[in-house]
């Protein structure tokens, strides 16, 4: 991530606006924990703020989910009900988007989430998130996979399909309209 991503003022007010009405409307998210200590966390992290926009603005609709004791950190992911519409049709990461000779995707999960400044979510974070509601009803977010399966040529996703959360695996080039990523922000 680069270090001179910074919000204006009027877009990190803005932004803060955004956040404390979707925590304030999703309670049942981060039970036991308060705003104003949150927001106090993100006016001191500028890198992290402009990450959390960017989530927002590719339509992630981040929120927070938990808060780490051992860091301090607040935890947010993408809460949006579907993956994120401005990160789909992406393969998973840069060398499975040089390995396609056409039709290739316009970016990677992998590579895409590095130049927001947040991680993919791992398949306990994912399942972690379907605790909290049901996402990905239509749609299918890419997730961390382990080295040894990348190595392979394979990655990981998953979807909630029958009220149950399914993990699969697919080529690490492939891509869909339906499949995105979902992102973590740690502040």
């Amino acid at each position: 991530m680069k270090s001179n991503n910074k919000l204006s003022a009027l877009q990190a007010k803005e932004l803060m606006n955004i956040l404390q009405a979707r925590f304030e409307k999703n309670k049942n998210r981060h039970k036991d924990i308060q705003w104003d200590k949150v927001q106090a966390k993100l006016e001191t992290n500028q890198a992290k703020l402009w990450s959390l926009n960017e989530m927002e603005i590719s339509g992630g609709e981040p929120d927070v989910v938990g808060y780490d004791k051992k860091t301090g950190e607040y935890i947010f992911f993408d809460c949006a009900a579907e993956t994120p519409k401005g990160r789909r049709s992406i393969c998973y990461d840069a060398a499975a988007l040089a390995s396609r000779k056409e039709h290739k995707p316009p970016h990677s999960a992998i590579g895409m989430a590095a130049e927001m400044g947040i991680d993919i979510l791992t398949e306990e974070q994912y399942r972690k998130l379907q605790l909290l509601g049901a996402f990905d009803l239509k749609t299918s977010s890419w997730i961390f996979t382990p080295t040894p399966i990348r190595k392979l040529g394979g990655a990981l996703f998953c979807d909630r399909r029958y009220d149950t959360v399914f993990t699969y695996h697919n080529g690490a080039e492939s891509y869909y309209a339906a499949r995105g990523f979902r992102g973590v922000v740690k502040v």
